[in-house]
């Protein structure tokens, strides 16, 4: 694979912010398109919130998939990408983005002080900019027993998991834990969760333990977690066993820097007109970072975005191009192998 240092960048005709599931696919799809592209992410790892929240959970929505695993979807994507040979650069955070001059390419500049001339931006960003919440109680332990993702379910087996939270994601990770943990236990501050009534009904089938209005006082162990003492809201107190204590509190969203680009925001997300374009010309948006009326932020939506913001980035750039593409069964745009790439990290 050959892999081209951090610091050298040619023009891309597109430059794609972020390698989620829409990002990955626009990647692909500029390159049927006949366009250069570069696809930066802060992350070290593609597929965005997938690969950080649920990459073990099943996902049935996605057209053609009955159910998907989330790497798995993450893995076909980035082979999808990779046919045409995008540039790709992991590890890396757009600092600014401008127009050189009005009407001029647009300049991405990297946190390393590299800048990626680029004839388009597609920002697909996601919600971008988030972090864990993380535990009020215990957060020393992280990484000798506390975590706040469960990217791989198995490394719990026959553990005693305490999950501290109320929501989807708490309810997702017990429910996928419960087959392999020794014991799994769900702790929620208030009396009643948030999470689908059916994740909920499901947990109680299973025999996971739903604690409700029960907080933890303390996470106790020598070099590792070995139990956590939960107090309810009388204040009384129990001790019970944990190997793994996940906090499942939510995100907090950091700012974003998209004002400060020139770029019209509406409570976090990016207006766009019908071409996924922003205010900005030159600057498209897709996935869930973009909004407009009738919206439905789904995978599948990001999907046909990427394709519909791709199409007019390619007018752009060469203006006598149709906007609609060829057909994908047509062998002439068929994909070479020879053509891949490779990936750029931190």
């Amino acid at each position: 694979m050959n892999v081209r240092p951090a610091t050298e960048r040619a023009t891309s005709d597109l430059t794609i912010v972020g390698a989620g599931p829409a990002g990955l696919f626009a990647a692909y799809y500029a390159g049927f398109r006949g366009l250069s592209v570069t696809l930066v992410d802060a992350q070290s790892h593609v597929g965005g919130q997938i690969s950080a929240l649920y990459p073990a959970k099943n996902i049935h929505d996605v057209a053609g998939f009955p159910n998907v695993s989330g790497a798995e979807l993450v893995r076909r994507l980035l082979d999808q990408a990779s046919v045409y040979g995008p540039q790709i650069v992991l590890g890396r955070q757009v600092v600014d983005l401008a127009h050189d001059e009005p009407g001029s390419d647009l300049a991405v500049t990297l946190d390393d002080g590299t800048t990626i001339p680029s004839h388009a931006v597609i920002l697909a960003t996601g919600v971008g900019g988030i972090r864990v919440r993380t535990l009020p109680v215990g957060d020393e332990w992280r990484g000798r027993g506390v975590a706040y993702l469960v990217p791989d379910p198995e490394a719990h087996r026959d553990e005693d998991v305490v999950i501290v939270g109320g929501g989807d994601s708490a309810l997702d990770w017990a429910l996928q834990l419960q087959p392999i943990a020794r014991a799994v236990t769900v702790i929620h501050r208030r009396r009643t969760f948030r999470a689908h009534a059916a994740s909920l009904s499901r947990a109680a089938d299973v025999g996971i333990e739903l604690l409700t209005e029960c907080e933890v006082g303390a996470v106790r162990g020598d070099k590792r977690v070995t139990s956590v003492l939960i107090r309810n809201a009388s204040g009384s107190r129990r001790e019970i066993p944990a190997d793994t204590v996940v906090g499942a509190l939510g995100m907090i969203s950091a700012p974003s820097p998209f004002a400060a680009w020139g770029i019209e925001v509406q409570d976090r997300h990016l207006p766009v007109d019908s071409t996924m374009s922003t205010n900005v010309s030159g600057v498209f948006a897709i996935g869930d970072v973009s909004t407009y009326r009738g919206k439905i932020a789904l995978i599948a939506t990001g999907f046909g975005e990427a394709a519909t913001a791709v199409n007019n980035v390619a007018v752009r750039i060469s203006p006598c191009e149709p906007l609609a593409p060829g057909h994908s069964t047509d062998e002439a745009v068929a994909p070479l192998e020879s053509a891949r790439r490779g990936v750029v990290t931190a």
